[in-house]
């Protein structure tokens, strides 16, 4: 319920919250009229009232999944004690019914799957005791019509099961949009911000290097002072390279057509370059692609993507790991699986890679894998992550296969 940081659905929450409390209490203080004393029915509807009121105010301050467990079942407690222990108020049967709803609050499917399972439980367990021990004595308008009753409490369930999904499904539709147009707009601001930078920086430090590469040469410095030079040089070849990805970014090329891929020749050709890469970190690179597998793309941009992914994938594994690249035809896709054995990620993380300038090595700019995303997406490709702390990552992309001959 992030909605809930805002500070007027908060105090609509607060608001919807107070009453539903009053509403309880009045409940609470009106069955004195009904029950001889303070009996034990009495006391667990006491304190399952006072516990929900609790929980339900500072729920907002702990938005967590387990606090909102414990809501849920304490919500089950209250609703369940008021049907046995009211047994002659037949609309604690419909509220039995729609305790599900509950987990709607929060909009969390896997507590609403957990409602409806635990709901299902004691409803099969509520109607065993109606049938074989109370046998229609006290609970006479559950009893009459038993098979009915039970019918018409599945048919709640599957109805409220549909609701729930159908809504579920639409929001995580409008959530991923809504994600789509952010990225849309980072990448529009990008093209505008590159377009009139880069090609600014790179004239002057061309000029700049050219004079660094001229004193390199000259005699009159001596070998310390061409090691700075030289240095130098290398920065200034990092900012020619960050340079090249934004102009990559803001306009990217359009000549290049896609052609027939084979995906295992690619392979071969890229880890060739990366191979000594791999060595230097005493990483092996291991390739188990299948034969023809072949994918429709721009085979420079094939090549990009592929090394990119490889050398992050080398990168993050710890010294000596090995990395293992697959790739094999999966139905009517080529599937390719970049496999390390480094730190891995953690969800949030995961979730964030891909976009503008959000990079977990210390001096990256997060712009390789943005274009590796964009190359992906220009090819109606699909790209996921697959991390664990600790165990390491997995990179699956998959293409559309396209027939060899």
């Amino acid at each position: 319920m992030k909605e809930l940081y805002s500070q007027v659905n908060r105090k609509t929450y607060y608001i919807s919250m107070l009453t539903l409390i009053a509403l309880m209490l009045s409940g609470l203080i009106l069955s004195t009229t009904e029950l001889s004393g303070i009996t034990v029915g009495y006391v667990i509807h006491f304190f399952c009232v006072a516990i929900l009121a609790v929980c339900l105010l500072i729920y907002p301050k702990h938005e967590t999944y387990v606090f909102r467990k414990i809501i849920i079942l304490f919500g089950f407690a209250y609703f369940y004690t008021m049907f046995f222990l009211y047994p002659e108020t037949w609309t604690t049967y419909i509220l039995i019914c729609l305790i599900p709803l509950l987990a709607i609050l929060f909009f969390d499917l896997k507590l609403f799957y957990f409602s409806i399972i635990l709901n299902g439980v004691l409803i099969v367990i509520t109607f065993g005791y109606i049938i074989l021990i109370d046998q229609g004595k006290i609970y006479s308008y559950v009893h009459h019509d038993i098979v009915g009753n039970l019918i018409n409490i599945i048919a709640s369930q599957v109805l409220l099961f549909l609701i729930f999904h159908l809504s579920f499904s639409r929001m995580k539709k409008q959530q991923l949009y809504h994600e789509q147009l952010q990225q849309s707009e980072r990448l529009k601001m990008i093209a505008h911000l590159t377009a009139a930078v880069a090609h600014e920086i790179r004239n002057p430090v061309t000029v700049v290097r050219g004079f660094l590469q001229l004193y390199r040469e000259d005699p009159a410095f001596d070998d310390p002072i061409k090691k700075k030079f030289n240095l130098m040089i290398d920065e200034l070849n990092t900012v020619e390279q960050i340079t090249s990805q934004f102009l990559t970014l803001s306009k990217p090329n359009r000549d290049q057509q896609p052609e027939k891929v084979d995906v295992n020749d690619a392979l071969q050709s890229v880890t060739g370059l990366v191979r000594s890469y791999a060595m230097l970190s005493d990483n092996q690179l291991n390739i188990e692609a299948e034969e023809n597998c072949f994918i429709f793309i721009n085979p420079i941009e094939f090549k990009q993507l592929m090394m990119n992914l490889i050398k992050n994938a080398l990168e993050a594994s710890t010294m000596g790991k090995p990395v293992t690249v697959i790739a094999k035809r999966n139905h009517h896709y080529i599937e390719i699986k970049i496999i390390d054995e480094g730190s891995g990620m953690s969800e949030d993380e995961v979730k964030s890679l891909g976009t503008p300038f959000y990079s977990l090595k210390s001096n990256g700019t997060g712009l390789g894998l943005m274009i590796c995303f964009n190359i992906v997406e220009k090819y109606d490709g699909e790209i996921n992550y697959e991390s664990t702390k600790g165990v390491g990552t997995t990179v699956t992309v998959r293409f559309l296969a396209t027939d060899g001959k």
